[in-house]
């Protein structure tokens, strides 16, 4: 038996087959087989397509496998885990900051690689002028936290990469002036990278550098509390951290991207 109220809430939302798979990373034909056949989807995948669709869940499917309980819905908002940062595919980075249209933030201790991508800097001009907030937050090179995390991972330049990083952003900062750089001073136990109602989460671990560490892309979904949790910490750093002077921007050679954060 088909499913007519999948097919209907995606006529709804003006999407088609390969779009919804695109947004919930599934292959085209299971969202086929859903739709023509009923089959019904693992519950994670449950709450990825009502939420790409916005629909309460129940909408699509009551077939007594939807739970509503924390537990299930803070399952669900994960939908990938890479086990180091350099496998995270590289387009998924601009995919998932292209999807922006409210809220683009960054919040690393220099987050190198982005700022070394053209590509990256011509999206975030463009979302900006398209009406996005866009926030940009890298640790303060002259604080502690940034010092100790150098430390950490054994190379003690951890003020060189964010240096190069403002160095890099300077363009930007003079010629797009709504887009909003500032520097802080907390310890970070993740790097997050945020797109509207999804981010990939990089935990930094002793030892090694954040390209090393695992990553998790989440998408907020309703009840869900994860993606929340880790939005929340973008807000707190955010309200603490002050604007970058042009004082903070030095050149700094021979810092690589290698093992950035």
């Amino acid at each position: 038996m088909s499913n007519e109220r999948l097919r209907s809430a995606l006529l709804a939302r003006g999407m088609t087959v390969q779009s919804l798979a695109e947004a919930i990373a599934v292959n085209p034909k299971t969202v086929e087989r859903w739709i023509t056949q009923g089959k019904v989807p693992y519950r994670r995948h449950q709450y990825a397509t009502a939420a790409a669709l916005k629909v309460d869940v129940t909408t699509l499917w009551d077939d007594g496998r939807t739970v509503d309980s924390a537990t299930d819905l803070t399952k669900a908002e994960i939908a990938a885990v890479y086990s180091h940062r350099h496998t995270v595919p590289s387009h998924l980075w601009r995919e998932l900051y292209g999807r922006a249209e409210r809220n683009l933030d960054v919040l690393v201790y220099s987050g190198l690689f982005l700022s070394e991508d053209p590509l990256f800097l011509d999206l975030v001009k463009a979302k900006v002028g398209a009406g996005a907030q866009v926030r940009i937050l890298l640790g303060d090179p002259g604080c502690a936290a940034v010092r100790q995390r150098g430390i950490d991972e054994g190379h003690q330049i951890m003020d060189g990469k964010i240096r190069n990083a403002l160095m890099l952003y300077r363009p930007l900062m003079r010629s797009h002036p709504d887009i909003d750089f500032r520097l802080h001073d907390s310890t970070l136990y993740n790097s997050i990278y945020r797109a509207d109602d999804e981010m990939l989460v990089n935990p930094h671990v002793y030892g090694i550098g954040a390209y090393m560490a695992p990553v998790l892309h989440l998408r907020r979904l309703p009840g869900g509390g994860l993606f929340d949790t880790y939005a929340e910490s973008i807000e707190h750093t955010w309200q603490s951290a002050r604007p970058v002077t042009e004082q903070d921007i030095v050149t700094t050679t021979g810092v690589t991207s290698h093992g950035t954060h």
